[in-house]
C-alpha cells in the first residue's frame, strides 16, 4: 500500500485528528498541527516510508502541538522526527472516525456548520471542494468552517453526542450532493456504514437503507446533458440493482426492530419505488399509507415536514384522482402557496388528470419560483412538454 495514495491519506486524516481531539487537544490547533504533518510526509515519506503512516502522523502532530505551547521553533521539531511509532490500540482504531463525526455534530454548531465541518475534517474533502459542492467562494466556506471551530474552541468533546443530530447532519450531506459536481452523496453513504458498525439503533439503518435506495437511481437521473430526469421517464434498466437489493436487506432489518422512524419510513417508499418496473407498476396505495405513517410523525407536518405533506398530496391523486390531490394541495395553500414545490406537485396532479393548460401554468409559475438553476430548468422545459401536448384549435 502506498501511503502517498490520496485515498489513504483522506483515510489517515480524521482518524488522526481524531485521536488528538480525544486526548483533549484544541480542534483549530489540532487540525493545523496535522496539515503541518501531512505536508511534512509528503516531503519524507518518498525516500523514509514509515512502517505505520498514522503513528507517524500523530507523533509529528503532537511534537508540533507541543512545541507550539512551548514556543519552540518548529523547523527543529520536524528534524527530529522518527519513523516508527507505537501503533494505536484496536478501540482507537475502530471508533475515532465515528468520536470525530459526533464532535463535528456538536450542538453549539449550527446545521450549515455542522456539515461543513463534517466534511472537511471527517469527509477529508479539501476547504475548495466543499464549496464548490455547495457552490460558494471558496472564502465564504473558508470563513464558515473557521468560526465553527472557533466555537468548539474550549467546548468539552469527552462526551457521547446526540445520534438524532449525527443522522440529521449526514442526511443532509447526502442530499446537498446527490449527483453533484462532488461526491458527497459518496461521503455520507460511507459515513452511515460506519455508524451503523457501531449502533444497532434502527433509524442509523434506515437512514443508510434511505440513501442506498435512492442512490441506485443516480445513473438515470440525469440525461447526456445533464438535465433532470423525473422518476416517472428514468430508465429503471440503469437503475443499480444491487444496490437497491442491499438497501431492501438493511431496511427490513431496522423494521424489524419494530420502532419505526422517519428515516426508516421514507426508506420504505424509495423501495416500492425502486421496486415496480415500470412508473404504471408503483404501488401507490402501499405509498399513501407509509406517507399517512411518515405526517403522523410530527405535531405539524405542514410546517415541520412541508416535503411529505406535497409527497403525500401526490400519491393521493394516483390513489383517489387527482381532483382529491389537488383538494389536498388547497388545503395546503395558505402555508406553502409560495413554494416552489407546491406549484410543481399541482402542476403534476393537472397533468395526471388531464388539464394541461392548468398543468403549463403551475410548472412555470413553479420555474417562476425555484432557487436551484436545474430544477428550475427543469420545471421550464416540463412547462414546454406539457404546452407542446396541448390539442390545437383547428382553423
Amino acid at each position: 500500500m502506498d501511503p502517498l495514495d490520496e485515498g489513504v491519506l483522506r483515510a489517515l486524516v480524521p482518524r488522526v485528528l481524531a485521536g488528538l481531539v480525544r486526548r483533549g487537544e484544541d480542534f483549530d490547533l489540532a487540525e493545523d498541527a496535522l496539515q503541518t504533518a501531512l505536508v511534512e510526509a509528503l516531503r519524507v515519506w518518498p525516500e523514509h516510508p514509515p512502517k505505520n503512516p498514522r503513528a507517524w502522523l500523530t507523533t509529528v502532530a503532537t511534537r508540533r502541538l507541543v512545541d507550539e505551547r512551548r514556543g519552540a521553533n518548529a523547523r527543529h521539531r520536524r528534524e527530529e522526527v522518527t519513523f516508527a511509532q507505537p501503533a494505536p490500540t484496536d478501540t482507537e482504531e475502530g471508533d475515532d472516525t465515528l468520536f470525530l463525526l459526533f464532535c463535528c455534530c456538536h450542538p453549539d454548531l449550527t446545521p450549515t456548520s455542522q456539515v461543513a465541518l463534517t466534511l472537511r475534517a471527517v469527509g477529508g474533502l479539501t476547504t475548495r471542494e466543499i464549496a464548490d459542492a455547495f457552490y460558494v467562494p471558496e472564502a465564504t466556506m473558508a470563513q464558515r468552517i473557521s468560526r465553527a471551530k472557533r466555537t468548539l474552541h474550549g467546548a468539552r468533546l469527552d462526551r457521547p453526542g446526540d445520534l438524532a443530530v449525527v443522522l440529521r447532519v449526514l442526511y443532509l450531506v447526502y442530499s446537498a450532493g446527490h449527483g453533484g459536481r462532488i461526491d458527497l452523496a459518496g461521503q455520507a453513504i460511507r459515513l452511515a456504514r460506519q455508524l451503523t458498525l457501531a449502533t444497532a439503533e434502527p433509524e442509523a439503518h434506515g437512514l443508510l437503507a434511505l440513501m442506498l435506495l435512492n442512490h441506485a437511481r443516480l445513473p438515470a437521473r440525469l440525461d447526456a446533458q445533464g438535465r433532470i430526469v423525473p422518476l416517472d421517464r428514468q430508465d429503471r434498466g440503469r437503475w443499480d440493482t444491487r444496490q437497491i437489493a442491499e438497501g431492501v436487506r438493511v431496511l427490513q432489518s431496522a423494521l424489524a426492530a419494530e420502532r419505526p422512524g422517519r428515516y426508516q419510513v421514507e426508506a420504505a417508499i424509495a423501495a416500492l419505488h425502486d421496486d415496480a418496473a415500470s412508473a404504471d407498476e408503483t404501488d401507490w396505495l402501499q405509498i399513501l399509507a407509509w406517507y399517512d405513517d411518515l405526517v403522523a410523525l410530527t405535531d405539524d407536518p405542514v410546517r415541520q415536514d412541508p416535503a411529505a405533506v406535497l409527497a403525500r398530496a401526490v400519491a393521493v391523486g394516483h390513489v383517489l384522482g387527482a381532483a382529491e390531490g389537488l383538494r389536498e394541495t388547497d388545503r395546503l395553500h395558505d402555508v406553502l402557496g409560495e413554494r416552489h414545490r407546491w406549484y410543481a406537485v399541482r402542476g403534476h396532479l393537472f397533468e395526471l388528470g388531464g388539464d394541461l393548460p392548468a398543468a403549463a401554468t403551475a410548472y412555470a409559475d413553479a420555474a417562476h419560483r425555484a432557487t436551484n438553476i436545474a430544477e428550475r430548468d427543469h420545471l421550464v422545459r416540463q412547462a414546454a412538454r406539457v404546452r407542446a401536448a396541448e390539442p390545437r384549435e383547428s382553423s
